[in-house]
């Protein structure tokens, strides 16, 4: 667990509530954290029901694994120990979001359940709903697929530490969503994730 290093902070408390976010903005704030290999299909699920949230006239915002390496979390690597911060930290920016009213939409491998059940209890503490997607498309469907070629460079040895291949994944015990990808389209995988929203009450203040 990440310690306090800064000290005399005190939290503000602001005067808008989560009630009247909800009904200025017409949904509840969540997030969908999608969890699964490299190729498992994550960031294209992701883009597809972002666009379709958004064309319905939802607030949403996709928070995508490489794009935050690309700022946020530039200064991070891929040991263990920078894999858990790397999540802890987008876990507190996708709880801001969904604060905030807004669907975030997450796609990070996420290897470790340890780091996944951090990022849900800080859901939860601050009464959040938090959904995770486990995106179980088998490793040898994932490394066929290999869209950015990076199956490839691990089976070389050009690339240490990679996840499936030399590094573990931890599979979910208990997601709230399955979406074996290998058997569902893309627009099958975005109607499955709206109806979870939808059930939830979440796409209506």
């Amino acid at each position: 667990m990440t310690q306090q290093k800064a000290t005399n902070i005190t939290w503000h408390e602001g005067e808008v509530t989560r009630e009247e976010r909800a009904a200025n903005m017409g949904q509840r704030g969540c997030t969908l954290w999608m969890t699964g290999l490299s190729g498992s299909g994550k960031s294209t699920v992701a883009v597809a029901l972002e666009q379709v949230l958004i064309q319905r006239g939802h607030h949403a915002y996709r928070l995508d694994g490489d794009n935050v390496r690309h700022g946020l979390n530039k200064n991070l690597g891929f040991s263990a120990e920078d894999r858990t911060e790397n999540i802890r930290r987008i876990g507190e920016v996708a709880k801001l979001f969904a604060d905030a009213g807004i669907i975030a939409i997450t796609s990070f491998i996420s290897p470790y359940r340890a780091d996944r059940d951090l990022v849900r209890k800080l859901h939860d503490d601050a009464k959040l709903p938090f959904i995770e997607v486990f995106v179980n498309t088998p490793l040898d469907v994932s490394e066929q697929r290999d869209p950015k070629g990076l199956y490839k460079k691990a089976r070389a040895g050009q690339i240490k530490g990679f996840t499936g291949i030399d590094d573990p994944y931890e599979e979910p015990t208990n997601p709230e969503i399955l979406l074996p990808t290998h058997e569902l389209s893309v627009e099958q995988s975005v109607a499955l994730l709206l109806e979870e929203l939808e059930k939830r009450g979440l796409l209506a203040g």
